[in-house]
C-alpha cells in the first residue's frame, strides 16, 4: 500500500491542474495508481498502520496469535532466553519465523531486564577504563584470590589477555554469561573455555599461550607418534592401501590416543624436510611383517645386558673421490664452482657397524657389496667383542644381507663359539624397505657432511685417512662421553645413536 503522505501529494498535484501522466512522473508512481487515487476519498490523517488495519491490507501476523502465551511465559520467568521461548511456542503450534517472535518477546519483556543489561555493560566498561575505585572492587570481589592479577591483565595485558581477564572477573561478580559474551563479543565455546581454564588452573592456565600447530610440530612426543605410524604400512592397521592418506593417518592417530589435525601431520612431515610425494616412497615400509620385526628389535634392545652388543650394519657408497660440492662461506665476489665433468681419482665403499649401547663404529673398505663382506664384518666383530656372550647383527633387507651362505656361516660360527670362546651371533633384520630405521645411516650422514662435502682429496688414500681419522676421533669422544650421543656434534648426525620406530636416519638427499 502506498503511504498516506504520498497519496496526499498526488491529490495536491491533481488539484493544482497537473495531468495524470505528469503527476506519475513527478511522484515516481505508476499512472494506474494515480488514476486510482484520483477516484478515492480525500486523505484526512496520516496514520498508515491504522489505515492498513481499517482496510485489512497485508497478511495477518502469525505471532500475534501467540502474544498471550508469550506474555504468560515471561510473567513466570522474565529472564527465560528467547530461544527457549521459541521452542515452547513451536511445540504449541507456532510455524512463523524467529525474527518476528524475538521482536515480540523484546517488546513484552519487563523494562528491568534492559536496565540490568545496561548496568552490567556500564560496570564492565568502567572496569576496563579504570574508573571503578579499588576499594569498591575489593568490596564486590573480595572472594577472588587473584584479583590483582586479573586487574593487571585487564589494564596492562595484551588484547587477548585483557578479554580473558575481563570475562572471568565479570563472571566472578555474578554477571550472566550471555551478557559477558555480548559485551566482549565472545562465542559460547570461548567463554566456557576461559572459565574452565581459570577454575582448574588459575590465572596461569588462563593466560598461558595456546600451542599452535607449528609449535606442536616441534613436540618430540607427537613427532615420534606420527613417524612411528607413518613408517608402518597401512595394511598393518587394517587399511586396504599401500600408501598413507592424511585422513587415515589422522584417524589411526586418534584411535591410538593422539588427537592431532591433518595440518599438524603435514607440518611435522614438512619440518622434517620431506615432501609428501617423497614421503610416500621413502618413509613407509611395505613389509607385511613390519610390526613383528620392529617389536623383536625393541624387545632385544630393552633387554640387552652389559655383556651383549647390538650392531647396526650397512655400506656407504660406492662414491667417487673427486672435488665435491657443498655449502660453505665464501668471500665477497668469490665464485664457488665445481666442475661437472671430472676425472675420478678412484672409488670407495665403506662397510661399517655401529654398536648402539657403546656408540662405537667398526669399519673397513670393500671392493664390492656382497655376502663375503658381511661374513668378514661378522668375524671382525666376533674378535673385537670376544668378551661378550651374544652379539646381535641388524641390517636392511638387501639380498647379500639375507643370503643362504650368510645364514650357513652364522650357524657354523655359533657351533664353534662355545668351544673357542666367541660370542653367539644372532640376527635382527630390519623390515623390507626400512632403511630409514638403520641407525648407521645417520652416522654416514654426519660423516659425509663433515669430511666429504666441499672436499677435494688428492687421492683415495687421502680420503681413507680422513675417514679413518673421523671414526677414530668419534669413537674416542663417545668412550669419554658415553651419554652425549646426538646430532649436535660429529657433522650433524640426523638422529641420536639409538633405535626408535620414529627415526629418519637416512638423509633425504644423497650424502655422497
Amino acid at each position: 500500500m502506498l503511504g498516506l503522505l504520498k497519496r496526499h501529494e498526488v491529490e495536491i498535484l491533481l488539484k493544482a491542474g497537473h495531468r495524470r501522466t505528469e503527476v506519475a512522473r513527478l511522484t515516481g508512481i505508476s499512472p494506474g495508481s494515480v488514476r486510482r487515487i484520483a477516484g478515492e476519498a480525500s486523505i484526512e490523517h496520516f496514520n498508515d498502520a491504522g489505515e492498513r488495519r481499517e482496510r485489512r491490507i497485508g497478511r495477518p501476523s502469525i505471532v500475534e496469535g501467540f502474544r498471550k502465551m508469550i506474555s504468560d511465559i515471561l510473567e513466570k520467568e522474565a529472564e527465560l532466553p528467547s530461544l527457549e521461548i521459541l521452542r515452547q511456542v513451536q511445540k504449541a503450534g507456532y510455524s512463523g519465523g524467529k525474527t518476528a517472535l524475538y521482536a515480540l518477546v523484546a517488546s513484552l519483556r519487563p523494562m528491568q531486564l534492559a536496565t540490568r543489561r545496561n548496568e552490567a555493560f556500564e560496570w564492565m566498561r568502567a572496569v576496563q577504563q579504570n574508573a571503578v575505585p579499588r576499594s569498591t572492587l575489593e568490596k564486590e570481589l573480595g572472594h577472588v584470590i587473584e584479583l590483582d592479577k586479573l586487574l593487571k591483565g585487564i589494564r596492562s595485558g595484551p588484547s587477548p589477555q585483557r578479554k580473558k581477564a575481563m570475562a572471568v572477573l565479570s563472571l566472578e561478580r555474578g554477571i550472566k554469561c550471555s551478557l559477558v559474551r555480548s559485551f566482549l563479543h565472545l562465542s559460547k565455546r570461548s567463554a566456557r573455555s576461559y572459565w574452565e581454564r581459570y577454575r582448574h588452573g588459575s590465572t596461569v592456565a588462563l593466560f598461558a599461550k595456546r600451542m599452535n600447530a607449528r609449535r606442536k610440530s616441534q613436540d618430540d612426543r607427537i613427532r615420534q607418534a606420527v613417524f612411528a605410524l607413518l613408517h608402518s604400512p597401512p595394511s598393518a592397521h587394517g587399511i586396504n592401501r599401500t600408501t598413507w592418506k592424511m585422513t587415515d593417518l589422522q584417524r589411526i592417530s586418534r584411535e591410538q590416543g593422539q588427537s592431532i589435525s591433518r595440518d599438524l601431520i603435514s607440518a611435522i612431515i614438512e619440518d622434517s624436510g620431506f615432501k609428501w610425494r617423497k614421503a610416500r616412497i621413502v618413509l613407509t615400509s611395505s613389509d607385511p611383517n613390519y610390526q613383528a620385526k620392529i617389536e623383536t628389535i625393541v624387545k632385544i634392545l630393552s633387554e640387552l645386558k652389559n655383556d651383549e652388543a647390538f650392531f647396526s650394519i650397512d655400506e656407504f657408497g660406492p662414491f667417487a673421490v673427486k672435488k665435491r660440492a657443498g655449502r660453505k662461506r665464501v668471500a665477497p665476489g668469490e665464485d664457488y664452482t665445481v666442475p661437472q665433468q671430472q676425472k675420478s681419482k678412484g672409488n670407495l665403499i665403506i662397510t661399517a657397524a655401529l654398536e648402539l649401547s657403546r656408540n662405537q663404529v667398526t669399519h673397513f673398505y670393500s671392493n664390492k657389496k656382497n655376502t663375503q663382506e658381511m661374513i668378514k664384518m661378522m668375524d671382525l666383530l666376533r674378535i673385537q667383542y670376544r668378551n661378550c656372550t651374544t652379539i646381535y647383527l641388524s641390517w636392511d633387507a638387501a639380498s647379500w644381507h639375507i643370503s643362504q651362505d650368510l645364514t650357513m656361516h652364522v650357524k657354523q660360527r655359533n657351533d664353534e663359539a662355545v668351544t673357542e670362546g666367541y660370542p653367539i651371533v644372532r640376527t635382527a633384520p630390519l623390515p623390507v624397505g626400512a632403511q630409514f630405521l638403520n641407525v648407521i645411516e645417520s652416522v654416514f650422514s654426519g660423516m659425509a657432511r663433515a669430511i666429504l662435502h666441499n672436499s677435494d682429496y688428492c687421492s683415495v688414500e687421502a680420503a681413507k685417512d680422513a675417514i679413518d681419522r673421523y671414526y677414530a676421533e668419534r669413537n674416542e669422544y663417545f668412550r669419554a662421553h658415553p651419554k652425549r650421543a646426538g646430532h649436535k656434534i660429529w657433522g650433524q648426525e640426523r638422529v641420536r645413536s639409538e633405535f626408535h620406530e620414529s627415526n629418519n636416519c637416512k638423509d633425504r638427499i644423497f650424502c655422497w
